[in-house]
């Protein structure tokens, strides 16, 4: 199939049917490229919902592939954070030899961005409470990384959209004040809207941090071969600091 979008297509995946992640990238995303989204249906956000969605995710990447997208993109960490760092990479492995395309996970964007941004000593804030908390600041320790404090606010799964971005910009700064070895913070996922907070964290706490938006979208640039900058959420779309090897 042949698309207009002179700066490559997108296929993406995302995790949820709800309004708000796919509205976000598109306004970020460079003029120019293209995006096919295809969803999943979680609805739980439980540990064993995103265990069970591998499945659901690579008929998708199917999908995409037989569609004739550039590349292939998979929102949402937590579904592959659960795998582990060396699962996730297998399966990735997997799906290109056997689809044929370039396929970028989110887990890997976000890691990618805090070794382009140097940070070593993390803290991080999700809209997930419980132990799967644990599991992500696992992910992110196999990744290279002193995971200082990774913590879920208490709202449920189907309502983090609704969480105020000044809220999360307090509970953020409460958990660097706390830790404040940490060279940079993260905030997991895009189902919550705090794109505004990403540049007045920076800026009163002297650290970057990594945003599942604008990580997304300065890896799908990387990608494609595009370097445009955009101003207003943070360092890493300001900047757009060239990859950086991991541990």
């Amino acid at each position: 199939m042949n698309f207009e979008s002179w700066r490559g297509t997108v296929g993406l995946i995302l995790p949820t049917m709800r309004p708000g992640a796919l509205e976000e990238l598109i306004r970020l995303l460079p003029e120019g490229v293209g995006v096919i989204p295809l969803f999943l249906d979680v609805r739980h956000g439980t540990q064993e919902e995103f265990e069970g969605a591998v499945g659901a995710i690579e008929a998708k990447v199917k999908e995409l592939a037989q569609a004739g997208v550039d590349l292939v993109h998979q929102i949402g960490a937590p579904p592959m954070m659960v795998q582990g760092l060396k699962r996730e990479t297998e399966l990735v492995k997997d799906w290109e030899a056997k689809y044929g395309k370039p396929i970028l996970t989110t887990p890997v964007t976000q890691t990618e961005a805090m070794h382009a941004l140097g940070m070593q000593r993390i803290v991080g804030l999700t809209y997930i409470p419980g132990p799967i908390n644990d599991v992500f600041a696992q992910y992110f320790r196999d990744a290279g990384f002193d995971v200082l404090a990774l913590e879920g606010l208490d709202v449920p799964f189907h309502r983090a959209g609704q969480l105020s971005s000044h809220e999360v910009y307090s509970a953020a700064k409460a958990l660097f004040l706390r830790h404040q070895r940490a060279d940079g913070i993260y905030l997991l996922g895009a189902g919550w809207r705090t794109l505004d907070i990403v540049a007045p964290l920076e800026q009163d706490l002297g650290v970057p941090v990594v945003h599942a938006q604008p990580a997304r979208v300065w890896a799908i640039q990387r990608r494609l071969h595009i370097r445009q900058p955009l101003s207003g959420y943070g360092r890493l779309l300001e900047t757009l600091p060239p990859p950086a090897a991991s541990p």
